[in-house]
């Protein structure tokens, strides 16, 4: 029987996973060296921050829990930094990025672990095509009920954060047409979406989790791959909807967006959009954000009309700049705010320097030159 006991997390406190691209220096095309890093690694006094991931061609930075951004900001880019420097010994580079820009699914490599290889006995091809790269960023939480709450509540902001940290336009080697091909990825296994709308408290989440393992659909929490869900081991809830970020200061001005936001709604708890309405139209925002990044325009169900996002996502900046933990918060919100106005993410970056006759090798390039950690 899964363990969903919720241990008591301390409110607003922030940490975060990036899953990272390993590119062959020579041929730019994913490599399965992650094991080698990782044995390269384990000496560190930093080795658990580093995790192994789906395929070899991928890994995971975790970071420590942290009050604020600035301190975390610190500390990934000490282990950005100690990343490049292993993965150089073996000619690799680590590389930001929801996608790969040509990578070949079918060339990709399962991770040598009960889970993953079960992992990829039960999900068939769908296992190596899961090789995507997200940000997931857990904020802290004192109890159950209001992990449930904040789960929900998080919800309304789903495209904001998805345009905001877009960065997989390409897909196989082919400019696809979306903002973040990532997302619709995840979106192909069973236990995706999000916490259901029935479920209003820590015993009804315990009652639905318990119904699904009952019937055999997850033997772990670690099999639902909601946008946003509760982390009962970690006293946290684990908003898991972004793309990785082209470069490590957007990747933390994006939790810094994520913790401010939680600190406004458990100081103030507003009013929240009913729920059924919210799921209603949880698809369809989700997909406009997908699809279009900052040009999006969606469904708000406050004012049950159609807004443009990108003003939306300024609004919001600006609401939220009283609650940030301090200047370097603030400084992240203004540089996403930048972003909004400008309507300008990564995925159009990417696009932009295609648009200057750089082929796919060459974005690779690009890409893994921004990722470089830079001390400042």
């Amino acid at each position: 029987m899964l363990n969903t006991e919720y241990l008591a997390g301390t409110a607003a406190t922030l940490g975060m996973e990036l899953e990272i691209q390993l590119i062959d220096k020579q041929t730019l095309d994913l490599a399965p060296r992650a094991d080698a890093i990782l044995h390269t690694l384990q000496q560190s006094t930093t080795a658990r921050h580093f995790k192994q991931e789906v395929t070899c061609s991928m890994l995971e930075l975790n970071s420590s829990i942290h009050d604020n951004s600035a301190t975390l900001e610190a500390e990934m880019l000490q282990l950005g930094a100690q990343l490049c420097a292993a993965a150089a010994l073996l000619d690799v580079r680590p590389c930001g990025g929801g996608t790969h820009l040509f990578q070949d699914w079918r060339e990709r490599r399962i991770s040598d672990f009960p889970r993953y290889r079960h992992f990829a006995e039960h999900y068939g091809y769908l296992a190596r095509q899961f090789t995507v790269f997200g940000q997931h960023v857990h904020v802290g939480c004192p109890d159950g009920d209001t992990a449930i709450w904040l789960t929900h509540a998080l919800s309304y902001y789903i495209p904001h954060f998805l345009a905001l940290s877009a960065s997989s336009p390409y897909l196989q080697g082919e400019d696809s047409g979306f903002a973040s091909s990532r997302s619709n990825i995840v979106r192909a296994f069973p236990c995706s979406g999000h916490l259901p709308q029935f479920v209003r408290n820590w015993q009804e989440f315990q009652g639905h989790v318990a119904e699904l393992e009952h019937a055999g659909i997850i033997s772990s929490l670690k099999d639902l791959y909601w946008d946003i869900r509760p982390k009962p081991e970690y006293g946290t809830v684990e908003v898991r909807i972004f793309d990785t970020p082209l470069d490590i200061l957007h990747s933390v001005a994006l939790a810094a967006l994520v913790q401010t936001l939680v600190r406004y709604l458990l100081d103030e708890r507003p009013p929240q959009p009913g729920r059924a309405a919210l799921y209603c139209v949880y698809d369809f925002n989700r997909f406009q954000a997908a699809r279009f990044g900052l040009e999006a325009d969606i469904h708000d169900v406050r004012s049950g009309k159609r807004i443009a996002l990108a003003p939306a996502i300024l609004d919001l900046l600006q609401q939220l700049s009283p609650y940030a933990s301090g200047q370097h918060a603030r400084d992240c919100l203004g540089r996403l705010a930048q972003r909004a106005h400008h309507r300008h993410g990564d995925y159009s970056l990417l696009r932009e320097h295609a648009a200057n006759g750089l082929g796919c090798p060459q974005l690779v390039c690009e890409a893994a030159d921004l990722w470089q950690p830079v001390a400042g």
